[in-house]
């Protein structure tokens, strides 16, 4: 089931990315991360208990090669302004690339996993997935944070949301 819902996460946010989206800076972008590392966690089969070694080995260094595989998506995504000073995003063919390579050594860690005798299931993938989302939306935030003027970054003066009316002085 685990493996199920990873692909369909995997399919929806790749597609999704590769489409220009305005971007919501205020949104929170960290949910979805937080829900995948919740389910692969509860997952008591994340460590195999006959290879802890191993096994520990092969999950830090997925979840390194998840944070790479997030920061280089995040660097490679493409963000702009529009003059109305809505953020823009779309990921790149670097960006495709990227995936492309990260794929690539995830099967390859599997593999090693494999010829080690490793018990091996989806919470450490799931894991990793949850790591590469959490990043790239925090990277993609914080550089379009950057580009925000600083007037509409601050918000307003009380904190209430509303911001502050200046009036023209008439003499």
């Amino acid at each position: 089931m685990n493996a199920v819902a990873i692909f369909a996460v995997a399919v929806v946010v790749i597609a999704r990315q590769f489409r220009a989206r305005r971007i919501n800076s205020d949104r929170r972008w960290w949910i979805v991360p937080a829900v995948l590392a919740f389910m692969a966690l509860r997952d008591p089969g994340v460590i195999d208990p006959h290879h802890r070694v191993e096994a520990s080995l092969l999950l830090g260094t997925e979840l390194v090669t998840a944070l790479a595989i997030g920061a280089g998506w995040a660097w490679t995504t493409r963000i702009w302004t529009e003059p109305d000073g809505a953020l823009w995003s779309r990921s790149t063919k670097a960006s495709g690339a990227i995936w492309i390579a990260g794929i690539c050594l995830r099967l390859g860690l599997f593999g090693i996993g494999a010829l080690l005798g490793v018990q091996q299931n989806s919470s450490a993938l799931m894991l990793g997935l949850a790591s590469t989302l959490l990043v790239r939306s925090g990277l993609v935030t914080w550089r379009a944070q950057s580009l925000q003027p600083a007037a509409t970054r601050q918000g307003s003066p009380y904190g209430d949301g509303v911001g502050r009316v200046l009036w023209k002085e008439r003499l």
